[in-house]
């Protein structure tokens, strides 16, 4: 076969059809992604948040949620997130990190499907849905099967540009300095496939490009499957720049996704012919390349699977042991909300809503150390001087979670987490407002004891039946946001109705004692501020339920 002269007028189209086609490819995994985040992101936010130390559990969890994103990137850095913010442990992101590894395999398989030629009918057809349909779910479906048909567009317009090269004798003595003939060839081909993709960031697009020049002839299998293995460690990368700067076990996380990779390829090299023979063995050579670079490359990640599964629990002792938290170095109130994350929508709301439930924990303690001051317990006066501290603190929490979500809501998200985030803002100022209460009763209780003044038996146990009934609420109300109870308004409500008829008791009496009995006037102002405080903590409390249950 004579060799292709390249004109300039046939380079300009080779570098179109090829950049042209990595972009439009890149772009619909984009729009897949994001599509199926919009249709189906609150159910696999909740899945991943709820995810066991089960380490068949986990690794379900990660296969369903990457088969459906079609990016372990995505997934990945979805953990960091979730792990940086406390909402997941490392034992249980390395099932997930597993799980993924097989569902990212999905995306060879679509590429492998010979239906590239109808790549531009579906982007049109779904991008007329998507412009012009104003239901909002819809909109997303069209935009999921509009990324899906540029995904198959680019993979025609990248067969077209590589075309040419196998019919170039000097392109063709190129690749096959790169054929893994020999162990050194074989390092040759992962290195290349690793530093691609890492550059590219998306093993998806590589495995792709791949697919493409072994289906046009331009590689043949071995080397594919040597190229496959490189890129699974250079998908690494993406995880481990989203964890730089994130907390200690964040970080692990970035690491227990290199390592699982590094010695999996690691361990597949010196059995590299082998394993193909293996592969040749169950894939006879009538099947179409695509298919088999596929299928090599979901076999890989099955087996590495199979062999890190049972030993989770030690490569996270491994892990814990090896990657220690510097001494010395203070984490401060709000290192958990990543700013650089703000793009994965569904993780950084799940990092907030984790503050912002953190912030709920810190009243809890709060109304502890009130009722301990109120009865002159063990620690009155470190529980006050805490009591002043934690109000601070909530408040400066309160305002980066303000900056944060605001920033969140400039871009251009999905219904669900925009609704989300705007309750998201309300609880964080209910919480604050709460702190700010209980330290205004403090403050009141205070300002008798300094005036030398006690209140009289019943006045104090008024006040102390009166905070138990508004800290067992803040019991109530708070478990229903951390367990994302949407029902919690049909025993909130009365329960918040009883504690009101209650105060208006408590000040009913102390109005009918002002009439039969002289007092002093600093305890007539401050006792029904006292009561008064209750209510209003009652009443912010209401407030969080009524976020909670969308209302």
């Amino acid at each position: 076969m004579e060799s292709t002269t390249f004109t300039a007028a046939l380079i300009i189209q080779m570098i179109s059809n090829l950049i042209g086609g990595l972009c439009i490819f890149l772009l619909g995994m984009k729009y897949l992604s994001d599509g199926v985040q919009a249709v189906a992101g609150e159910r696999m936010r909740k899945m991943i948040a709820m995810v066991t130390d089960n380490r068949l559990a986990a690794c379900g969890t990660g296969l369903f949620v990457t088969s459906i994103i079609q990016s372990s990137s995505v997934t990945t850095v979805m953990l960091v997130g979730l792990v940086n913010a406390g909402v997941m442990t490392l034992q249980q992101s390395i099932g997930v990190i597993l799980g993924a590894d097989i569902g990212t395999t999905v995306t060879a398989w679509i590429v492998a499907v010979k239906i590239t030629k109808y790549g531009l009918l579906i982007t049109g057809i779904s991008g007329f849905f998507y412009l012009f349909t104003k239901n909002g779910r819809r909109r997303f479906v069209a935009m999921l099967i509009m990324g899906l048909g540029m995904i198959f567009f680019g993979l025609l317009l990248m067969e077209k540009g590589v075309e040419p090269f196998r019919d170039h004798a000097g392109f063709v003595a190129l690749f096959s300095s790169f054929s893994p003939k020999t162990f050194f060839g074989v390092i040759k081909c992962v290195l290349v496939g690793a530093l691609v993709t890492a550059t590219i960031q998306s093993s998806s697009a590589t495995i792709a490009i791949t697919i493409t020049l072994a289906r046009t002839g331009v590689i043949d299998f071995d080397t594919s499957v040597a190229l496959v293995l490189g890129q699974n460690i250079g998908t690494t990368i993406t995880a481990f720049m989203a964890s730089l700067g994130a907390t200690i076990n964040a970080r692990r996380v970035a690491y227990a996704h290199i390592l699982i990779k590094i010695l999996a390829v690691l361990l597949t090299i010196p059995f590299f012919f082998l394993y193909l023979n293996f592969l040749k063995m169950i894939m006879p050579n009538n099947v179409e390349i695509a298919t088999r670079v596929a299928l090599a490359h979901t076999i890989f990640n099955i087996l590495l699977v199979t062999a890190f599964l049972p030993f989770t629990h030690y490569l996270n002792r491994f892990l814990m042991y090896f990657f220690k938290e510097k001494p010395g170095r203070e984490v401060t109130a709000l290192t958990r909300l990543d700013i650089r994350l703000l793009e994965n929508s569904m993780i950084s709301i799940e990092q907030s809503r984790s503050e912002i439930i953190r912030m709920g924990e810190i009243v809890g303690t709060m109304m502890g150390s009130l009722r301990v001051v109120l009865t002159d317990g063990d620690g009155k006066k470190e529980r006050m001087e805490t009591l002043f501290n934690q109000e601070e603190l909530l408040d400066s929490m309160q305002k980066e979670i303000v900056v944060f979500l605001t920033q969140l809501l400039t871009l251009e998200l999905i219904p669900t987490i925009a609704k989300e985030a705007h309750e998201q803002l309300r609880r964080a100022d209910e919480y604050e407002s709460i702190s700010d209460y209980v330290v205004a009763i403090l403050k009141l209780h205070l300002r008798l004891e300094n005036a030398r003044l006690t209140l009289d038996k019943e006045e104090t146990g008024d006040i102390l039946e009166l905070h138990a009934a508004v800290e067992e609420y803040y019991r109530l109300i708070y478990e229903a946001h951390r367990n994302r109870d949407v029902n919690i308004l049909i025993t909130a409500r009365p329960q918040g109705d009883a504690i009101t008829h209650l105060f208006r008791q408590m000040r009913s009496r102390h109005l009918s004692k002002l009439s039969t009995k002289q007092l002093d006037p600093l305890i007539c102002t401050l006792y029904p501020d006292i009561l008064a405080g209750y209510r209003r903590v009652k009443d912010h409390l209401m407030n969080v339920a009524e976020a909670v249950a969308g209302e």
